[in-house]
């Protein structure tokens, strides 16, 4: 019992899954689970572990019946609108990957959770990256770390560039824009768990090397 548990604390220490959003993160190795509350009303959640299967229905299993995800594609500026109702998801095929993100509305009184199991996301030679595309667009880390979007999560930002973070208890969006290097309101920090709405200026790829071993 010892061993797992300093294996434990070494694995969350190298990938710093550290987050009020994520209550309870555990992670053995590459493989583990993260917890994400969501709160009663419009959220916005992204999966941080790779999954065997990454369809809704399959990540969303433990979700409240009525919970809607509302996923925004870049190319026709729409939503998809996908329902839980009496146990079946509208769309149970849609994914939801590492480096995604969508809406998530609780139509109960009470804060519920999703467990998200899976790998954690690695990438050397080469790295992982995925394209963020010049408009608007919903991101997220494909690492399940917290940080400053830039300086810690590498994110590809450019002057210019605002992100979007939806604060569920005030009902409105957190505006951050990257204005002479500098972030109106101080750069944006993601919790684990958690996407945002991002309109780029250009499309670059959000790369990002990361090893469990050497993060």
């Amino acid at each position: 019992m010892r061993t797992k548990t300093l294996l434990l604390t070494a694995a969350l220490s190298a990938v710093g899954l550290s987050t009020s959003m994520a209550q309870s993160v555990f992670s053995v190795n590459a493989v583990g689970f993260v917890t994400v509350d969501v709160p009663v009303g419009l959220s916005m959640i992204a999966n941080p572990l790779t999954a065997p299967t990454n369809t809704i229905a399959a990540l969303f299993a433990s979700a409240a019946d009525g919970t809607t995800i509302y996923k925004y594609d870049p190319v026709t500026s729409q939503f998809s609108v996908n329902t839980l109702d009496l146990g079946e998801w509208g769309r149970p095929n849609d994914t939801l990957v590492p480096g995604e993100g969508a809406f998530i509305r609780n139509v109960t009184a009470a804060t519920f959770q999703v467990t998200f199991v899976g790998e954690v996301s690695q990438g050397t030679t080469p790295p992982l990256s995925h394209s963020v595309p010049k408009g608007l667009s919903i991101q997220s880390s494909e690492v399940p770390q917290t940080g400053k979007v830039v300086a810690e999560l590498n994110f590809p930002a450019t002057d210019q560039d605002t992100i979007y973070q939806y604060d569920n208890a005030a009902k409105a969006y957190v505006i951050h824009t990257l204005d002479l290097g500098e972030w109106s309101g101080g750069e944006p920090v993601p919790k684990v768990g958690e996407s945002f709405f991002v309109r780029k200026v250009d499309t670059k790829p959000w790369t990002r090397t990361f090893s469990v071993n050497t993060p």
